[in-house]
């Protein structure tokens, strides 16, 4: 198997946890606030992955990281990456709380657009026809498969606003994992990016309670402990250590394109979990999300954005 078909694999996989993962949150949060429930989890992954990775603290503080410059080290990328996707977590869960987790999972698929479009903007790289078009359609299947009726997506309310927020912030994770992954090992970055996260939630929780933005709680139900563990351990620190490595192997914008597999894999957990039946208009967003990968798949595999090349002029992705 090439690495190339073994990262779209493990990507794909990733997806299919955060798909099932919007259901399981949406429960927890009847049981805690967001910044409670996010510190819990984030904490616990951090631990996860201090044990798994325990071998490349050293290199974080060791001579080589020193004589390196900040800016290059694996403290410096996996702190960006860490700070994007609390940002994101942050501005998702707290949208969930007013909006339904398929609706949540369409916006936050708007990231699929999103990072090809701010590589072409920010990043001066021109990307070819077919990723314009599999993202595209990708985008369109996710509107039918998410939205039961085009008038049910009329009217954004605060929480859907919170979730585009937090989509803007996964795109940018995407650029920032491919931008870093090819240079710095995946443990180190993977588990300095959890321990960021985890920091700054529970920074979050006092402050947000002293500004009486957010009243800390929690009640330990056996629902919210098993929506804790899964998030923590195969949500975040499998999945995201999982997307580290694959993105040596793939393109920020491929890798947007199969993580718009996403509500499919959400569709099918509440298929099979609480028996939700797809209709004709949601199977035909299933259909285009579909198409909107093999635009780009059956193209030569995409090779990995260099980090060096995203501030040259007319680049071109694969």
């Amino acid at each position: 198997m090439s690495q190339n078909l073994k990262a779209d694999l493990l990507l794909a996989f990733c997806t299919l946890i955060w798909g099932a993962t919007f259901v399981i949150v949406k429960s927890a949060l009847a049981d805690a606030s967001v910044f409670v429930f996010l510190a819990l989890r984030f904490s616990l992954a951090a631990a996860v992955l201090a044990l798994i990775y325990h071998r490349e603290i050293p290199c974080l503080r060791g001579r080589k990281f020193r004589a390196q410059k900040f800016r290059d080290s694996p403290l410096a990328g996996g702190t960006l990456m860490g700070g994007l996707l609390f940002a994101g977590f942050a501005l998702q869960t707290a949208g969930i709380q007013f909006t339904t987790p398929s609706k949540a999972a369409f916006i936050t698929g708007f990231s699929v657009v999103l990072v090809p479009a701010l590589l072409a903007l920010f990043g001066g790289l021109r990307i070819t026809k077919n990723i314009w078009a599999g993202a595209l359609a990708a985008l369109a299947g996710l509107y039918y498969l998410a939205v039961p009726a085009p008038d049910q997506f009329a009217h954004l309310n605060r929480g859907d606003l919170l979730v585009l927020g937090g989509a803007v912030m996964f795109a940018l994770h995407i650029i920032s994992v491919g931008a870093y992954s090819g240079r710095h090992p995946a443990g180190a970055l993977s588990l300095v990016q959890v321990a960021v996260m985890a920091a700054l939630t529970l920074i979050a929780v006092p402050l947000f309670a002293i500004a009486r933005w957010q009243r800390p709680r929690v009640n330990w139900t056996p629902q919210l402990i098993a929506a804790v563990l899964a998030t923590a351990i195969l949500a975040t620190a499998v999945a995201f250590s999982v997307q580290v490595w694959a993105q040596q192997h793939a393109s920020s914008s491929h890798t947007a394109i199969l993580f718009s597999l996403e509500p499919v894999f959400a569709a099918a957990t509440s298929f099979v979990f609480f028996h939700e039946r797809l209709g004709s208009r949601a199977l035909a967003g299933a259909a285009l999300i579909f198409a909107g990968i093999l635009l780009v798949e059956l193209r030569q595999p995409a090779q990995p954005v260099a980090p060096e090349s995203l501030g040259e002029p007319e680049k071109q992705i694969p």
